[in-house]
C-alpha cells in the first residue's frame, strides 16, 4: 500500500546543527521519508528573500506542512514530529522527567548559540577579545556541567536532551576541531562515542559544502 501520509517541506543545510538536530528526530522517528528537504542559504548578513516568505526570520530550520503551516524553529519541530507517534516519547510527558529532558535541550541549543557567535566573530578582520574571552568561560563551564551530569545522561533513556548535546558536541568537533575538549572531560567523551555511534547521528554528519 502507498504512503499516503501528507508531505512536509523543510529548510534545508547541511552545515546546520539546528537543522541537524531535526533530521535526527525524524530519523529517530522514521518521518525522513515524508520530509522534501529544500537546499536554504541562510546567511546571517543575507537573509533569504525565499525563506521569507516562510520565515520572516530567515533562519533554519523552517518547516512547512502540507495544509501551508509553517513551523519554526527546532524545539517547536522537534516537538511537532514527537506529535506524530504513539511510541515512546523523545519529550518525556511526566514531570520531573520532562523538565530535565527541556533543561539539557536548552543547554544544547544554547552551546551552538555561542559557538555560532564564537565562529562569526573568528572571522572578523578584528575579533572582540572580550566576546571571545565570554565565549570561552562558557564553553568551560558548559562542558563542565556535562561531565557532572555524564553519568545522569548514560542512565536517563534516550531523548530530545541527548540528541541536542550530542549536536553541540559535535559542532564543537566541526568547527573546533583543535579544541580538545575530550582529555579534561573523560566521562563526557565516553557518552559522546556512545551517542555519535547511533545510526541518526551516522546518518545526519555535518558537511561544509559551498
Amino acid at each position: 500500500m502507498a504512503d499516503t501520509a501528507p508531505r512536509m517541506k523543510l529548510h534545508w543545510s547541511p552545515r546546520s546543527p539546528f537543522v541537524r538536530k531535526v533530521m535526527i528526530v525524524a530519523y529517530e522517528l522514521n518521518l525522513v521519508g515524508r520530509l522534501d528537504c529544500v537546499r536554504t542559504v541562510a546567511a546571517t548578513t543575507q537573509p533569504h528573500e525565499g525563506l521569507m516568505r516562510d520565515n520572516p526570520l530567515s533562519k533554519l530550520p523552517t518547516l512547512v506542512l502540507a495544509d501551508g503551516t509553517v513551523i519554526y524553529d527546532s524545539p517547536v519541530i522537534c516537538d511537532y514530529f514527537d506529535s506524530l507517534h504513539d511510541g515512546a516519547k523523545l519529550i518525556p510527558v511526566a514531570i520531573p522527567e520532562r523538565m530535565t529532558a527541556l533543561r539539557w535541550q536548552a543547554l544544547g541549543d544554547g552551546m551552538l548559540d555561542f559557538l555560532l557567535l564564537w565562529r562569526n566573530e573568528l572571522s572578523r578582520p578584528a575579533p572582540s577579545e572580550p566576546h571571545l574571552d565570554s565565549y570561552r568561560v562558557r564553553r568551560a563551564k558548559s562542558l563542565a556541567a556535562l561531565e557532572a551530569e555524564a553519568g545522569v545522561l548514560a542512565r536517563t533513556p534516550y531523548g530530545i536532551g541527548h540528541i541536542a548535546i550530542g549536536v553541540a558536541l559535535s559542532y564543537l568537533d566541526f568547527r573546533f576541531a583543535e579544541d580538545d575538549w575530550r582529555g579534561p572531560h573523560p566521562r563526557l567523551a565516553a557518552w559522546q562515542a556512545t551517542i555519535a555511534a547511533r545510526p541518526s547521528f551516522r546518518a545526519t554528519e555535518a558537511v561544509d559544502d559551498s
